[in-house]
């Protein structure tokens, strides 16, 4: 992990921030599930995520509706539901302490809620970490965006975020330089490690339909007792740590961590944690695309609690035939792994047509 301890804004200052802005903008977040109609759309995918929204031909002005459709430990995050929107118009990253209006780290970095779109296809290499404020979406869809080649997202001590429908790959490591992380507030940054997305400290999260692939470190990452977290819907493609939900075996504080993993494609030239689980409480759903392949595979779990039709099925060297099973519920067999998963990743979506 990068040595976060070098940035100039402290953790009791962030949390204090992201509470205060919280509180400013009267957002509240509530447990129920009632004002979400899952099925309204009728799409019949199995996935109730995608029921929720894509089937609506006109999802291009109904746009907010995404944020009722998580479901999981991140189901409440509604990032910049409540705020106006934003047009992203100019890729660029020349400044991290004083970017340009139109860019994404000036939208990020306010203090409002806010749904951030963008006007056309762009590539943005970031110069620095792109250190997130509270309240807000990043919506990709229905252009091509890529976020690659140099530094990426760090979402850190702040609460709701939605990330969806953007290419996130090549992540550098960078830093030892000033970055802003608000109107008011810009600091020296340490050296991040290149993750594609960094979650630290943070709530309320979801991270949906994105494509991920070939970065420094994790593509995902969830530590410091981060929680309230969805993982769904993405596509994994050659690296080699992926996803690490817990910062130590010793940092016991990653108890709270609570984190849903569901429909993601966990692709090809993948090596090794998909993902690796630490401290708390995670909703993981893992299916393998064949039979014969995976057997070979070192597949261990220890020291873990199965529940709710949770099991493991140990594999490889020495793991004979022995398993954990909470119940007699089955998981889903491989044959369906193709339709449960076939819109992982960032989609193609045009406007006038479902996605």
């Amino acid at each position: 992990m990068a040595d976060y301890r070098k940035t100039t804004l402290s953790m009791q200052e962030q949390m204090k921030s992201s509470k205060n802005s919280s509180m400013a903008n009267s957002r509240s977040i509530s447990n129920s599930t009632e004002r979400r109609n899952l099925g309204y759309f009728s799409c019949g995918t199995g996935n109730p995520i995608d029921d929720c929204w894509r089937c609506d031909p006109n999802w291009h002005t109904n746009r907010k509706r995404l944020a009722d459709c998580a479901i999981g430990f991140g189901r409440n995050a509604v990032g910049g539901r409540n705020g106006r929107f934003y047009v992203v118009t100019d890729p660029s990253d020349d400044d991290a302490v004083n970017p340009k209006p139109g860019t994404l780290r000036h939208a990020v970095i306010q203090e409002e809620p806010l749904w951030i779109i963008f006007k056309r296809d762009m590539v943005i290499n970031l110069k620095q970490e792109l250190i997130m404020n509270s309240f807000k979406t990043i919506d990709g869809r229905g252009v091509n965006v890529h976020i690659a080649n140099g530094a990426c997202i760090t979402v850190q001590y702040i609460t709701n975020i939605i990330i969806h429908g953007i290419h996130i790959h090549d992540c550098k490591p960078t830093g030892n330089a000033m970055v802003r992380d608000s109107p008011s507030h810009y600091g020296f940054r340490g050296i991040a490690d290149g993750d594609g997305i960094s979650i630290f400290g943070s709530s309320h999260i979801w991270i949906d339909h994105n494509s991920l692939a070939n970065c420094a470190d994790g593509l995902i990452d969830a530590v410091i007792g981060s929680t309230a977290i969805t993982i769904s819907n993405n596509y994994f493609t050659h690296h080699n740590e992926v996803m690490l939900l817990g910062h130590s075996d010793s940092y016991t504080k990653d108890k709270i961590m609570q984190v849903t993993i569901a429909y993601n494609h966990f692709g090809e030239g993948l090596m090794q944690r998909m993902p690796r689980c630490r401290h708390g409480y995670f909703h993981v759903t893992k299916r393998v695309t064949s039979e014969g392949g995976w057997k070979s595979w070192n597949w261990r779990s220890e020291g873990d609690l199965l529940l709710n039709g949770a099991f493991f099925t140990a594999s490889g060297a020495g793991a004979g035939a022995s398993y954990a099973r909470a119940s007699s519920l089955a998981a889903k067999p491989s044959s369906l792994v193709a339709s449960l998963t076939s819109g992982a990743g960032v989609l193609n979506c045009r406007r006038g047509r479902s996605c």
